[in-house]
């Protein structure tokens, strides 16, 4: 596992300031930020997206399936004094108890899920008339779409495209590793929740979604605090071919809403 993923305080730093400069001004291009009063983040981690969402006065709920991670949020926000409020759950069953939002974020976690179209479905009920959806989700094929930076094998973290091996393959490289039973089967479930741009884009369709835009990076918007790259909006030539856009696309974003 790389050191940021273990470093949770560096990871909620890395999240808020991605966000503020690259997640808001894609956003406003569709809705202007400052016309929004709620948000809601599902699969919000230690609440770093919300962040600069709440900095500008917007009520910010973030809810997570794991405790670890919702404490986390709630002794980030205290400390800087900021409002947030953070639910550990599982999103499936909250139904209307959170309320309903101008704009629900989904940062990385669609690839996590195995029934996406229950999840968009179940979407529906927190948004406001006329409430958006942003997701973002690495598309599968790409070199490290399977995930296995996660990997506590130095080695295996760092290697491209082995998620798309055979699974049989796959699961000997990471014994081989001597990877933990626990990593070995999250980077199995996420192999099993794959999601590639056209999934997503008939997933949309098939859940009654009107795609308000989106965009296909050839290095994520991420990698610049990480790596220190600049960020590279996929060209258009490859954004328009079908399967080889997955394997050059970094990071997905789309905005979607209910028609």
């Amino acid at each position: 596992m790389q050191e940021r993923h273990l470093n949770r305080k560096q990871y909620f730093e890395e999240q808020a300031a991605t966000c503020e400069k690259y997640y808001i001004p894609y956003i406003e291009n569709i809705v202007p930020v400052s016309g929004l009063s709620s948000i809601l983040e599902i699969g919000c981690a230690d609440g770093g997206n919300l962040l600069p969402f709440a900095k500008r006065g917007i009520d910010v709920i973030g809810v997570d399936i794991m405790d670890g991670f919702i404490e986390l949020a709630k002794e980030n926000y205290k400390e800087l004094g900021i409002k947030g409020t953070f639910i550990a759950t599982d999103i499936f069953k909250t139904d209307n108890v959170l309320g309903t939002f101008d704009m629900v974020i989904v940062h990385d976690v669609i690839e996590h899920i195995y029934d996406k179209k229950n999840l968009l479905l179940h979407i529906k009920n927190f948004l406001k008339p006329g409430g958006v959806v942003f997701f973002g989700f690495p598309a599968w094929q790409m070199p490290f779409g399977g995930h296995q930076q996660l990997s506590r094998n130095k080695y295996i973290s760092h290697m491209p495209f082995i998620h798309l091996l055979p699974n049989f393959i796959y699961k000997g490289l990471m014994k081989a590793g001597k990877e933990p039973e626990s990593v070995m089967d999250e980077l199995l479930d996420i192999k099993r929740c794959r999601i590639s741009i056209g999934m997503f884009k008939k997933l949309a369709a098939t859940t009654n979604f009107e795609i308000l835009d989106e965009r296909f990076y050839f290095i994520n918007p991420h990698y610049e605090i990480k790596f220190g790259l600049k960020p590279r909006i996929l060209p258009k030539f490859f954004s328009k071919i079908p399967y080889v856009r997955n394997f050059y696309t970094t990071a997905c974003f789309f905005i979607i809403r209910p028609v």
